[in-house]
């Protein structure tokens, strides 16, 4: 399992927009991917769950990566957080 924290940059936090790239992006590997934020983990590749964080800016999430392309997966995650979050 790979895993890396990041704290949310974006005014806005991950609204609707950058929630659904996220997702999009997540759904490209088979590794099981999760956000968690202050103890509650949701699936990263269900919007709504991730909508559900609430996460705003300022605050730190943990993304997980599990499977047999996580490493691909963690840095794709990293670069996309970095880039639109």
């Amino acid at each position: 399992m790979k895993e890396f924290n990041y704290e949310i940059k974006d005014e806005q936090g991950i609204h609707a927009r950058p929630a659904g790239l996220l997702v999009k992006e997540a759904k490209k590997f088979t590794s099981a991917l999760t956000i968690t934020k202050n103890g509650q983990t949701k699936k990263l590749t269900q919007l709504m769950m991730v909508m559900s964080l609430g996460v705003k800016k300022g605050e730190v999430v943990t993304i997980q990566a599990d499977g047999e392309d996580e490493e691909a997966a963690i840095e794709a995650l990293k670069a996309f957080f970095e880039q639109n979050l």
